[in-house]
């Protein structure tokens, strides 16, 4: 038997010393769960640096700090609505009937150690989190981002925003204040004017007559259990899907369909991103401790027979309000004797409807266009100005629905007729985005001339210079070969043709409905004037051999 040390040579020459317990307890995981080759393989992934892609990062940042707050809040947060008595520290309220879950949001606001602080947090990053998803859809929308193979990727953003929506609603209902209440009021009527199974909706998810006892507890179990699980499957699978699809970037020199420039995951871009997280939650708690959100001290409980003036939800809510509020109080009588309140129940169905036609938009996109092709550099939203068009076109009813859904604002602070806004809304529902779509189409279209001109032209200097024979022509700069690059580096598609109605024998073919109507669609998209021809080599050669004085 040896009685060596552990750290005698070995014949070889070698000492044969004892690893250090972390380097052990490293080999002893990376041999059952291969971490090293997991890390190895994925720690220095490149992505693009770009300020656009800040957007899903704000959103991301400001879910975790909703998760963190939350916690918190839940430890002190009693949802019931069994009624008891104030007698707590916000004296103005002492003797006032109300829910123990009122109760409870006034003790968090009052006297918990930070309670307020951490609740408008709560609040300020639940807005922020839907803002930041919608503008970070915008962005993947407009630059083209969602197409092959991201589509997958582009539905679970579009659910991820959906249940942020729903999230955000049982969550400020919670308090059970007049405000809130007043917004579950309003569902409850949406729920109401559903044919035939609207009563009994409404009775299975009260657990009886509006307000009943149960609604608070089951928003509870959904707001704190059931939507942010899901929501956090979601996310995590969105996010191995930009791992496994690498990041898309915009054109430019070196950057191909097949590579990506940017950083490394480690160390540049997890020190940058932890410096932006700190970032975005500086700002959200430095919001929260100087501007005020939801302060139920002063809009009170809810009681059934009270409305608070100017109840507004959320903004993020404002579209369906403007919807219900707008559209005017038709109501049949079907045989059978049932009535339909045409007036909530025509809102109701073009809501999802919308939120349908968002989420399979690449899908639909991919049909008409023929593009099966998978893409990783983007488009400039110029470059695709029926896409633009469209996406303007939504913005522009969305905007004209937070008018709506605020109507009674509008009127009382600038002293305006409720009535005419209305009909000013109503109006704008069914003219602005046709508008909208066209002048954001000619604005593309003229964008695009610009950057053929600059291709062709240079970059005015601004320098005035006569020539011999008397003229004055301004000075052009010729552009640098990067930035010819980029302006010239996007497609020119080609619309589908539905074929020759003929073949080669003469005897004419049968083309379907749906070939005719894909190769029309394709037309609209891409045919026609809807893109300006890049810059051939004659045109620049002409440019560059001295026809013209730039």
């Amino acid at each position: 038997m040896s009685t060596k040390p552990a750290d005698t040579p070995t014949p070889d020459g070698n000492r044969r010393g004892k690893a250090p317990a972390g380097e052990r307890a490293a080999d002893w995981a990376d041999g059952r769960l291969g971490i090293y080759g997991l890390a190895k393989s994925n720690m220095r992934k490149i992505f693009p640096d770009h300020w656009s892609f800040m957007l899903g990062e704000i959103s991301l940042y400001s879910f975790i700090i909703i998760i963190l707050t939350g916690v918190y809040l839940t430890l002190f947060f009693h949802p019931s609505m069994n009624e008891v008595v104030y007698h707590g520290s916000y004296v103005p309220m002492h003797g006032i009937r109300m829910t123990e879950a009122f109760k409870s949001t006034l003790d968090i606001s009052f006297d918990v150690r930070g309670g307020l602080l951490i609740r408008q947090i709560h609040h300020w990053a639940a807005l922020i989190f839907v803002a930041a998803m919608m503008v970070h859809m915008m962005r993947v929308f407009f630059t083209g981002a969602f197409r092959k193979p991201r589509e997958v990727n582009w539905v679970f953003g579009f659910l991820l925003m959906m249940l942020g929506l729903f999230t955000g609603f049982t969550g400020y209902s919670l308090p059970d204040d007049l405000l809130s209440g007043t917004g579950v009021r309003f569902i409850e009527g949406v729920i109401l004017a559903m044919p035939l199974v609207g009563t009994y909706l409404q009775m299975f998810i009260f657990g009886g007559e509006f307000p009943g006892t149960d609604i608070i507890p089951r928003f509870f179990t959904v707001h704190v259990l059931l939507l942010p699980g899901i929501m956090m499957g979601l996310l995590v699978a969105h996010l191995i899907l930009v791992f496994f699809h690498k990041h898309t970037q915009f054109a430019g020199p070196g950057r191909t369909e097949k590579n990506v420039v940017g950083m490394p995951l480690l160390p540049i871009y997890m020190a940058k991103a932890g410096g932006f997280f700190f970032l975005v939650f500086g700002v959200i708690a430095f919001i929260s401790g100087i501007t005020s959100i939801n302060p139920i001290w002063a809009i009170g409980p809810y009681r059934p027979d009270q409305v608070s003036t100017g109840a507004q939800p959320d903004w993020y809510m404002g579209f369906a309000e403007g919807l219900v509020r707008v559209m005017p109080g038709w109501e049949i009588v079907i045989p059978g004797g049932y009535t339909l309140a045409l007036g909530v129940l025509i809102p109701i169905l073009i809501f999802p409807v919308v939120l349908i036609a968002i989420a399979v938009y690449p899908f639909v996109e991919s049909w008409v266009t023929g593009d099966k092709r998978e893409h990783h550099i983007l488009d400039r939203p110029r470059n695709a100005p029926v896409r633009t068009g469209f996406g303007a076109a939504w913005l522009s009813v969305y905007a004209i629905m937070l008018v709506g859904g605020g109507n009674d604002l509008w009127a009382t602070h600038f002293h305006l007729s409720i009535n005419t806004i209305t009909w000013v809304v109503r109006i704008g529902f069914f003219v602005l985005p046709v508008l909208t779509f066209i002048a954001t189409k000619r604005i593309c279209l003229g964008l695009q001339r610009r950057d053929k001109d600059k291709v062709l032209h240079g970059r005015e200097s601004g320098v005035i210079k006569r020539l011999p024979h008397g003229e004055f022509v301004e000075v052009h700069q010729p552009l640098s070969p990067e930035e010819r690059f980029t302006l010239t580096a996007h497609e020119q598609h080609q619309p589908l043709e539905a074929g020759a109605e003929v073949d080669e024998n003469g005897v004419e073919r049968k083309l379907s409905r749906v070939a005719k109507l894909r190769a029309k669609l394709s037309h609209g998209y891409y045919g026609g004037d809807n893109q300006i021809p890049k810059p051939t080599a004659e045109e620049h050669e002409e440019i560059t051999s001295g026809h013209g004085h730039h």
